[in-house]
């Protein structure tokens, strides 16, 4: 599994737009594959900066789901709201490996995908 953290620099003054982007996105990811986790927005402290982390059950579906953008209309429109927008400032993304209680490769080797055991019944697992 590969988890995909973006940070954002967004426009303090237009989350609700910006909330708008994070539904679209949310929906896309689990509908191709993914399992999103959220968006986190400002609360406390810094009111400029916000999260994504969604996963993948490998990079290689990370890449199909990549394959979409520019190209399915679905990810054209939720594109579009932050192009029209302007809530995002810049963005960057990280890919992750989780570390997780209990849940170890049986060979030992970090470096390996993990398999996660998922609660049946959500959208995209």
């Amino acid at each position: 599994m590969i988890t995909c953290v973006v940070e954002y620099t967004v426009d303090s003054a237009k989350i609700a737009d910006f909330e708008g982007f994070a539904r679209a996105w949310i929906a896309l990811v689990d509908r191709h594959g993914g399992h999103h986790h959220g968006y986190f927005l400002p609360g406390e402290g810094a009111s400029d900066r916000a999260l994504a982390l969604f996963s993948f059950d490998s990079f290689a579906a990370y890449e199909q789901y990549r394959g979409l953008f520019g190209v399915h209309p679905d990810f054209i429109a939720a594109d579009a709201i932050r192009d029209r927008s302007g809530c995002v400032r810049r963005y960057e993304r990280t890919f992750m490996r989780p570390v997780l209680d209990g849940v170890w490769p049986p060979d030992g080797d970090a470096s390996t995908d993990l398999a996660v055991e998922r609660s049946p019944g959500r959208s995209g697992e």
